[in-house]
């Protein structure tokens, strides 16, 4: 198989072993996100927002069959219009990755979430990558970009970086069933060495300074309805002239 694409890749044992994984992640933290309109980012014949109930959903790739064809560091949105962007594989596979997160950031809402899903440069995919790094093959030939320099740019971005796992710890094997052989890993991974995982997915949220949430002030009302209520005076009679006290 000529693999021309990360769209290639995936097609092949190993692709589809990290598809899985991903997929069963993106469906579980897109479906409390809610809003107006949600974009995914690249990799147009997977779609990733299945499972969330935002009524307007769109793909934007380069290429392929989606809803628009654009470069993902210089979006045709318009300034805070979208709630949700997804971003599967597209920072190591960029040449500019901190301006696609610079436009993602200028589209998003306040409060607005991006999900950014990677491979992981500290594991056995990113040492599989140092190997076949001269190839130039997929998806060996990207830039890494690791969890904490991925929550250093979001932070700079005015992002709060919240919700995220890592997985896919079994080795890269190239052929079906010796993935299958090294599943277990999946499961000793998560508890021995769970920084270690060949990918991750993270969740950001856009901050906004100044902004809070203003509610009706109910305690207020009703002290001032009790401050207005009449006062029952006491009167007492002296000589026939009423007197209050």
């Amino acid at each position: 198989m000529t693999i021309l694409s990360l769209s290639d890749w995936l097609e092949c044992p190993q692709g589809q072993y990290l598809l899985q994984w991903e997929q069963a992640k993106f469906d579980l933290m897109v479906s409390d996100i809610f809003g107006y309109n949600a974009v995914q980012i690249g990799l147009p014949q997977h779609d990733f927002l299945r499972s969330n109930r935002i009524p307007f959903r769109l793909a934007c790739a380069q290429s392929g069959r989606c809803g628009i064809v654009a470069d993902p560091d210089a979006l045709p949105f318009a300034t805070a219009s979208v709630d949700l962007v997804l971003l599967p594989h597209v920072l190591e596979f960029s040449q500019r990755p901190h301006h696609v997160l610079r436009e993602v950031e200028r589209v998003l809402v306040p409060e607005g979430s991006v999900i950014i899903s990677g491979f992981n440069p500290f594991s056995l995919w990113g040492l599989r990558r140092l190997i076949a790094r001269g190839r130039g093959h997929y998806p060996w030939c990207g830039q890494y970009l690791s969890v904490r320099r991925a929550k250093d740019w979001l932070a700079l971005l005015g992002f709060e970086t919240q919700g995220g796992s890592f997985g896919c710890y079994a080795p890269p094997f190239t052929h079906a069933t010796s993935l299958e052989q090294w599943r277990f890993m999946d499961k000793a991974g998560d508890r021995w060495w769970p920084i270690c995982g060949g990918a991750y997915i993270l969740q950001g949220i856009k901050r906004v300074q100044g902004m809070r949430l203003i509610m009706p002030n109910w305690r207020d009302s009703r002290a001032t309805t009790k401050r207005l209520s009449p006062v029952a005076q006491r009167g007492r009679e002296v000589h026939g002239i009423q007197k209050t006290e």
